[in-house]
């Protein structure tokens, strides 16, 4: 007797009633004032509570510090947006990460914080 077995996993689906953009722009530091200023004095810990926030190792971002392109920052800009449905491809994400790297981990860290109201 022979049992089949599955190759594929079935893709996520993403059901939404609103626009598939970041809730914020890349520059909109200032709506969350206490945000930027933590991300703007103390950077490393600012993107490791983003990034446990996020459900991933608190410690990932420290790996930035080793690449031209921040893999982590990118890697992180790539997921939160693929998992909530955000147009935008890897191109802007580099640019994003590479040139505006604070902002980057703000615009993640307010979408994360939009979540809930996203879902309503």
């Amino acid at each position: 007797m022979s049992a089949k077995m599955a190759d594929t996993q079935p893709k996520p689906f993403i059901s939404t009633t609103i626009p598939n953009q970041w809730s914020s722009g890349i520059c909109d530091c200032f709506e969350d004032v206490p945000m930027c200023c933590f991300a703007f004095w103390c950077i490393p810990c600012f993107t490791c509570k983003t990034s446990m926030d996020a459900g991933e190792c608190m410690c990932l971002p420290l790996l930035d510090a080793f690449g031209l392109i921040p893999p982590m920052t990118t890697a992180m800009r790539v997921s939160v947006r693929r998992r909530y449905g955000i147009e935008g491809n890897i191109c802007q994400d580099c640019v994003y990460s590479c040139c505006c790297g604070p902002c980057t981990w703000c615009q993640v860290a307010r979408e994360l914080k939009a979540v809930p109201i996203r879902n309503m």
